[in-house]
């Protein structure tokens, strides 16, 4: 006579499933090789090598920035640094300015307008009140850029005029040169109905 416990356990056994080999299908490599070929040459086509030229630690955005290959455009990155180290301690990084400090520049017309309007203000200076943005300002702005060449501040102007959402057109060293001579060795700031009666585009 059969144990009933050991009908069950036997039955058990038959049950459970076993591991047994078989052959991994063909496909299955195919697709493998498929899959590494792939990825080799995309590596191979989209990657440097580690080439110097592209792996190069860069310190900086800034750094980065100049080693980026030239747009034909107007060089924002010269203009950029130039912003920052002479005019972004009054009129802030961000071209909002500072409160009784010094006016925004981003939205201004005194920015987007006149270029020879504009290109006179840092040879010479600015004193008196002004109206920016639909706020009176009544400050004095020193010829912060009469020391500088008039390449860096054709593209310190330039950047101004392209940036925090500014859209204007490009300001040239020769532009920069022209109104320089014109103004001769003048030393005493304009004033806003001075500049405001400036004709010239």
């Amino acid at each position: 006579m059969t144990h009933p416990t050991s009908t069950n356990a036997m039955s058990l056994d038959a049950a459970e499933p076993k591991a047994t080999r078989g052959a991994v299908p063909v496909w299955l490599f195919f697709l493998a090789f498929v899959l590494l070929f792939a990825a080799v040459y995309y590596f191979d086509n989209r990657s440097g090598w580690f080439k110097p030229q592209i792996y190069t630690p860069y310190y900086s955005v800034l750094d980065l920035e100049r080693h980026q290959p030239p747009t034909g455009g107007p060089d924002l990155g010269r203009g950029r640094a130039v912003y920052e180290n002479v005019c972004a301690l009054c009129h802030n990084s961000d071209g909002n300015g500072k409160p009784n400090q010094a006016p925004p520049l981003a939205g201004s017309d005194w920015v987007t307008g006149s270029t020879s309007r504009l290109i006179r203000i840092p040879l010479a200076g600015l004193t008196g009140p002004i109206e920016v943005k639909s706020e009176k300002w009544n400050l004095a702005m020193p010829a912060m850029g009469a020391a500088l060449s008039d390449e860096d501040l054709a593209a310190v102007l330039t950047y101004m005029r392209a940036s925090w959402g500014n859209k204007a057109s490009e300001i040239t060293a020769e532009q920069v040169k022209a109104v320089r001579t014109k103004l001769g060795g003048r030393s005493q700031p304009f004033t806003g109905p001075e500049l405001l009666g400036i004709q010239e585009p």
